[in-house]
């Protein structure tokens, strides 16, 4: 999460706002507004006034105070690094292609990182995990089309060509982000028989917001009652589960079995 924070920050003040290249996403509309106020404003401050109504949305269903705490932290960290870092950080090239390839690359890997540690960069990052929670596109297929407005309100103050480096920015940070994404990010499927189901379930519900189904079981060799729950997550997901499950009911039986395809709400669509 810090990491991620950093990279982005680092890759917005040395490859982007050097070359004025919208970012998109709220870093993108904090740099426009401040560019055409009066009166000079940070872009950190934008950023974090910007988000926070956005937050506040998210926070329902995104898991609550504590998503809430660890995404004003990449906020603050992100804006705090892009303020401060300028007198320190040099202008590393002023070719179009460059600084839209690593900078995107970089933006990407921070983004990346910022999503796996089940947090979010603010902006556009919480309205991207929120489409995929309920239609399941991937977060950074969604914020490519969510900047895709950004980049049309900025074409009267940047003009075309200034956007055609933003649009390959955020397309090859889109990349990064999926790619770092995919890895370990098959699903799984996960049963835990358990004798404190209620516990175990609501702890899952909370801390991974996924689904949780219980089914009656009955043991052949002792014929005691047990409840089993069934949990489909991704593989990254799968030893945060496990240590939710240890510190809730440690006599607990876990199986993690892959699973092939996963269709429905909060994964892809059921095909027609």
């Amino acid at each position: 999460m810090t990491s991620g924070a950093v990279v982005i920050a680092l890759a917005t003040r040395m490859f982007l706002i050097p070359n004025d290249v919208v970012s998109g996403g709220v870093t993108g509309i904090a740099f426009m507004v401040s560019s055409l106020l009066p009166i000079p404003v940070s872009m950190g401050v934008l950023m974090v006034a910007f988000n926070v109504p956005i937050l506040l949305v998210a926070m329902r269903y995104l898991g609550g105070w504590r998503f809430a705490l660890r995404t004003l932290y990449t906020i603050g960290l992100m804006s705090v690094t892009i303020d401060y870092a300028a007198p320190y950080v040099p202008t590393v090239t002023e070719d179009p292609l460059l600084y839209c390839l690593y900078g995107g690359v970089l933006a990407g890997i921070g983004g990346g990182l910022i999503f796996r540690a089940r947090s979010s960069g603010g902006g556009f990052d919480m309205i991207a995990r929120l489409i995929e929670l309920r239609w399941g596109i991937p977060p950074g297929r969604s914020s490519l089309y969510l900047n895709a407005v950004v980049f049309v309100a900025a074409l009267a103050l940047f003009g075309p060509e200034k956007i055609m480096y933003a649009l390959l920015v955020s397309f090859v940070a889109s990349q990064a982000v999926d790619a770092l994404l995919n890895i370990g990010a098959g699903m799984n499927q996960v049963w835990v028989i358990t004798a404190n189901p209620a516990d175990v379930g609501a702890v899952i519900l909370r801390e991974l917001n996924r689904g949780v189904t219980v089914v009656s079981a009955r043991g052949a060799y002792t014929g005691a009652e047990r409840a089993m729950l069934l949990c489909v997550i991704t593989r990254a997901e799968v030893p945060v589960l496990t240590q939710l499950v240890a510190t809730t009911d440690a006599t607990a039986f876990v199986v993690v079995g892959e699973a092939v395809s996963v269709y429905g709400k909060g994964f892809r669509a059921l095909p027609i």
